[in-house]
């Protein structure tokens, strides 16, 4: 005899294969389902940003074609670049894929992270363990890991870099970079980094955005160097909250840009820029606009952590706005989820 309990399944939303497609040259995000949706939604803003000729028009064609292609594979291809990557890659700091230990974290994300999740915590007491880049926009700085940990970090993802294994861009907007799902380093870094630290600090920042509901998230690493990507264009995250931790290097510029959320008119009047500080992260909302500044000189490398909370995005997807139109997925995938029967032998339990 058996009955039926629940577990979860993530998914993405259909929309992910045909909206917000970014073409940089354009400094745009389209919709794209076909030709005739493309010339009617956006001929004449296209041909205001460049796209004039027919050959013109043409290369986008193509490159969007292309891209819906990528999204629709992006599940799978990724499932197998990280088999092959975990039968055939020799790490070259094997600790880094260690269970994530508080050696590898900094004393004052310890501290505000240990008094958040103590009884009576709140938001003033932990707002005075953190420091406020903005309380209006809600945004937050606090040191994650700590400088010997990130050097570590750093000198596996260049040792991965310089491999001959399969990469995977980290998202639409960047082409350098490292997935670390596909690395391995979820479970034993991303994971309880979100579980064990995370989750207790944003339910007191962010109870109204899933901050105590977390429960898949999507990390990856950027870089950015001159001749490959140097700046990152004013978008919002695919997450209910972010993290973005700077891991090092030795550069300037590529400062961090925020507006206002994308619902708001007029968001980027008068942007706020936040430097960059090797070990330390800076939290915020997943809807707010931002960018990032171009590099002036040398090479940034960036932890970004998409937090998601399938409680909130369940309701309303973030990226069209609409009730998820749920597919399903491999891994976390985009943080949906669907509640699926598990059959339990109840003869086995008694």
């Amino acid at each position: 005899m058996a009955t039926a309990g629940a577990q979860k399944r993530f998914c993405r939303c259909a929309c992910f294969c045909y909206q917000n497609l970014y073409v940089a040259r354009y400094g745009l995000y389209l919709r794209f389902r076909d030709e005739q949706q493309l010339r009617r939604d956006y001929e004449p803003l296209l041909r205001s940003r460049g796209c004039v000729s027919s050959k013109d028009f043409q290369q986008l064609l193509e490159e969007l074609k292309q891209e819906v292609g990528r999204r629709q594979r992006l599940g799978q291809e990724s499932a197998a670049r990280k088999a092959l990557i975990s039968s055939s890659y020799c790490p070259a700091r094997p600790e880094v894929y260690n269970s994530l230990q508080d050696t590898a974290l900094a004393p004052e994300f310890l501290d505000a992270a240990g008094y958040s999740a103590s009884p009576g915590a709140d938001l003033q007491g932990l707002l005075q363990r953190l420091e406020t880049v903005s309380e209006e926009k809600r945004i937050y700085r606090v040191p994650v890991f700590s400088m010997p940990f990130c050097q570590a970090l750093l000198e596996e993802l260049e040792h991965f870099e310089q491999s001959d294994m399969p990469k995977g861009r980290p998202n639409t907007m960047n082409n350098y970079g490292v997935v670390l799902h596909e690395l391995g380093l979820d479970e034993p870094l991303v994971t309880p980094l979100r579980e064990r630290f995370l989750q207790p600090l944003t339910a007191l920042l962010y109870p109204d955005c899933g901050g105590g509901r977390l429960d898949s998230h999507r990390a990856f690493v950027v870089k950015y160097a001159l001749g490959q990507d140097q700046e990152l264009g004013c978008h919002y995250d695919n997450a209910e909250l972010t993290l973005n931790v700077a891991l090092g290097k030795t550069f300037t510029g590529g400062a961090l840009y925020f507006g206002d959320l994308f619902q708001a008119p007029a968001a980027l009047m008068e942007p706020l820029e936040v430097e960059h500080i090797a070990g330390q992260g800076v939290l915020h909302r997943g809807g707010q606009l931002h960018g990032a500044r171009p590099l002036v000189t040398g090479e940034r490398w960036n932890l970004v952590v998409w937090l998601r909370a399938s409680a909130v995005r369940n309701h309303l997807c973030p990226m069209c706005c609409r009730e998820p139109d749920l597919v399903d997925d491999e891994g976390f995938s985009d943080g949906f989820t669907r509640e699926e029967p598990t059959m339990v032998d109840v003869c086995a339990l008694t």
